[in-house]
């Protein structure tokens, strides 16, 4: 993975500095312009999508757009209500409250953002037994950025006190190029738009792949060439590292590979693969299925898994049609 000072380096600072998610961006720009004629703060925002589309981007430039400051928690780390309270106690008015992956916030602290979102003020409990008293604490109006993977684990409840909802979709090759190509700039690595196009060819269409990629073949043409990028040192330095055209790695079609030639292109269950694989079922679901079925090499059915006819061309290994 990336390290934090290279992926903060490569964020955009400010929402027209962003590539993608126009759709997006020009609902938050309207409620961002509203709130400020209204000299109130920017109403609770849900981002919900997979990893890597910019979820935490927008939670840092909302706030630059809002003149504001951001303080980052993460859903994991909030385990009890007093895990929260620093966190709500020092925002200043205006401020945003980003938790990010928080559908892993427990139900207690859940419960405890409810009045803060909708009030702002939460009760603290001093003391224990029947000498224990509450205190009513008012808060500073804030806004709360919640960032998902996945929204159908997030209750309710805490799901409909988000005003604004936004999915974020995949992005388009031309807006990968595009974020390889400024952020070459960023990284003083010259770069010609054919190799902007293999790059942002093997990211699977997310942002934060292809500044992976764009970051390792900077590395390679340093070491291996004279630091220019054109198209074969970037193919050249992705091949190196296992990554193929469509953008699937060693671990992808390693998977492929024993569903097509171990079990003859399925159906098969998923436990018999991981098994065979000798990989963990969760990693091969969570981690591998969900770009092979989205580049539709795989479908899932009841009875397992099974190979499409893109998945054999692709292993460049006859469909069963043409081995029968």
């Amino acid at each position: 993975m990336m390290p934090q000072e290279q992926d903060g380096s490569l964020r955009p600072r400010r929402m027209d500095e962003m590539v993608g998610q126009r759709d997006v961006i020009e609902r938050l720009k309207i409620a961002i312009d509203a709130a400020q004629g209204r000299g109130e703060p920017l109403g609770h925002i849900l981002f919900d999508g997979p990893p890597g589309l910019g979820k935490t981007t927008f939670a840092t430039v909302i706030p630059t757009e809002m003149g504001s400051h951001v303080h980052m928690a993460n859903g994991a780390g909030l385990k009890a209500p007093k895990d929260l309270l620093p966190y709500l106690t020092n925002l200043a008015e205006g401020d945003v409250l980003f938790i990010d992956e928080i559908h892993r916030v427990p139900k207690a602290v859940e419960e405890y953002l409810y009045t803060a979102m909708e009030d702002y003020r939460i009760d603290i409990v001093l003391g224990d037994g029947v000498s224990a008293r509450t205190l009513n604490y008012e808060l500073r109006p804030f806004t709360l950025i919640g960032a998902t993977t996945r929204a159908g684990m997030l209750s309710a409840p805490l799901r409909d006190r988000f005003q604004i909802r936004e999915h974020l979709g995949w992005y388009t090759e031309a807006e990968l190029c595009e974020i390889v190509r400024r952020n070459s700039i960023k990284l003083k690595v010259p770069i010609d738009d054919p190799a902007a196009n293999v790059i942002a060819g093997r990211s699977r269409r997310t942002p934060r792949l292809a500044n992976n990629r764009l970051l390792w073949v900077r590395d390679y043409v340093q070491a291996k060439a004279d630091g220019t990028v054109n198209a074969k040192t970037a193919t050249a330095a992705l091949d190196m590292i296992g990554i193929d055209p469509l953008g699937l790695d060693k671990q992808d079609r390693g998977y492929l590979d024993t569903l097509i030639r171990i079990f003859v292109g399925g159906p098969t269950g998923l436990e018999a693969i991981a098994h065979t694989m000798n990989v963990s079922s969760d990693t091969l679901e969570d981690e591998v299925e969900p770009f092979l079925l989205r580049s539709e090499l795989i479908v899932r059915t009841r009875r397992g898994r099974i190979a499409t006819v893109k998945a054999y061309n692709h292993m460049k290994l006859p469909p069963p049609e043409a081995s029968a």
